[in-house]
């Protein structure tokens, strides 16, 4: 009897797709990778290796001219003065990538800081402390931010915008969370109506916030009034959020949750990829990464578990508050630009707008959305800032504000021409930024040369993105 031949085996269906696809699943050694690395560099594509290099130079700067600066004390105080602008800057990261700007962060975080504030300081009156004119007008505007969110499809944004006008019109009692929730709901309403006027009317971003940062700084000053200042300070949770901190013990759980989880993610994410055959970093570097974010974070949370106290008669020892709230922050819109869909599609928009729209990308209802995100982390930014300060006046999110804010973005590696740049761009650039103000506030210099000198750092972060793109358009020739 003859026998029949055997069927070739067929290829996996992965290995199909591949093939299919022209996936490029080949590895490269530990030596190919760091040549590559440094090729990369060679071509203009810097990323956030300037700002790394910034952060390391400053620290040893002005701890040679200070022998403050690397005090446990200075450090810890450090993470709590920049936290503010960082986060407004976490937000304003969206609104690059698009290739847009938000000039109205600054005074939009303003505005929701001082609605925090005076609603604690007037016992929940705002009726009251507004007039009857100002605090209808108020509801109507927060009504309309709801409407333009649901003509456009941004459902988060009407809840959350609805969500204020509720708990603004029944006129709730004192409570640091509902404060701080209105402040945040208010954030979202702004995003609403500034992402309507740049999306669907059509105007320029630059000219639509640089007008919203006037009106809403006009706002402020109709809420606090020339000269005021609305004290928050007496409220233990409002006044822990940039002043507290985590228990030695519930510091060394941020250390396990944080360092264990960015752990786990980036080795189940890098053996995933090796074992489905796609193009993956040598385990080598990925263990190594891993090892030194163990290490940092260890010895950071190890020196500030130590009692930092000038005083015998008060202990002050644990992670600030600000820095689990910076990494919750960081963590989730790094997962949304990385790994969504929503993600990608930013930064296609902000690649190419025109092949983004024929590829069927929604891009009006893109723009609007990442100016809500924008606005709302400018009141998250809010609470912190006006924490640290203990108090809200009408320079609460002023031009310093913004500038820094958009600065440390800029300066972390977002380009300002859309289409590149990371969360962890805003937390570099902020470190910056905050190393700057901090030790030249030590070396007791003046606000002209603080300025002066933000000013020459935020150039020449400006000056490297564009060398760097015109690299990176020469080496692709």
């Amino acid at each position: 009897m003859t026998e029949t031949p055997a069927k070739p085996a067929q290829p996996d269906a992965s290995a199909n797709a591949i093939a299919d696809f022209g996936i490029d699943t080949t590895s490269m050694s530990t030596g190919e990778a760091i040549k590559d690395y440094f090729a990369r560099m060679k071509d203009g594509q810097l990323g956030s290796i300037p700002a790394v290099l910034g952060v390391i130079v400053l620290a040893i700067l002005f701890s040679a001219l200070s022998g403050d600066f690397f005090t446990l004390r200075n450090i810890a105080n450090l993470l709590a003065q920049g936290a503010g602008q960082t986060i407004i800057a976490m937000g304003i990261v969206f609104v690059l990538l698009l290739g847009e700007i938000d000039l109205s962060a600054g005074t939009a975080s303003g505005l929701c800081a001082s609605l925090m504030a005076l609603h604690y300081v007037k016992n929940g009156n705002l009726l009251g402390s507004m007039g009857t004119g100002v605090f209808i007008t108020f509801l109507v505007v927060l009504g309309i931010a709801v409407v333009l969110a649901v003509l456009q499809r941004i459902w988060a944004g009407a809840v959350i915008a609805a969500l204020g006008i509720v708990v603004i019109a029944i006129g709730v009692p004192v409570n640091a969370w509902l404060e701080m929730l209105i402040a945040i709901c208010v954030g979202t309403a702004i995003g609403c109506i500034t992402g309507f006027l740049v999306s669907k009317i059509g105007m320029p971003s630059f000219v639509v916030t640089l007008a919203l940062f006037i009106v809403w700084q006009g706002v402020i000053l109709q809420f606090i009034g020339e000269g005021g200042t609305l004290p928050i300070s007496t409220s233990d949770t409002l006044n822990a959020v940039a002043n507290g901190n985590l228990s030695v013990a519930g510091s060394w759980i941020l250390f396990i949750i944080g360092a264990g989880g960015y752990a786990l993610v980036a080795l189940g994410q890098h053996f995933s990829r090796r074992k489905r055959g796609l193009v993956v970093q040598p385990t080598p570097i990925v263990l190594f990464k891993v090892g030194v974010v163990a290490v940092l974070a260890a010895v950071s949370t190890a020196l500030l578990s130590v009692n930092r106290s000038s005083s015998n008669l008060v202990v002050i020892e644990g992670v600030p508050y600000v820095v689990p709230i910076v990494l919750v922050l960081l963590v989730a819109g790094t997962y949304v630009l990385n790994r969504t869909r929503y993600g990608r599609h930013i930064y296609a928009v902000g690649g190419n707008k025109e092949a983004a729209r024929r590829a069927g990308i929604n891009v009006p209802k893109l723009r609007t959305s990442v100016f809500v995100i924008s606005s709302t982390f400018a009141a998250i930014g809010a609470i912190v800032y006006s924490s640290k300060i203990g108090a809200v006046n009408p320079q609460s999110g002023g031009l310093n504000t913004l500038l820094f804010a958009v600065g440390a973005a800029v300066i972390g590696g977002t380009s300002l021409f859309g289409g590149k740049g990371r969360m962890i761009d805003a937390v570099i650039g902020g470190t910056v930024l905050a190393i700057v103000t901090n030790g030249l506030g030590l070396l007791q210099q003046s606000s002209a040369v603080v300025n002066i000198v933000t000013g020459l750092v935020l150039m020449l972060a400006a000056s490297v993105d564009a060398l760097s793109r015109r690299r990176a358009a020469a080496s692709a020739r």
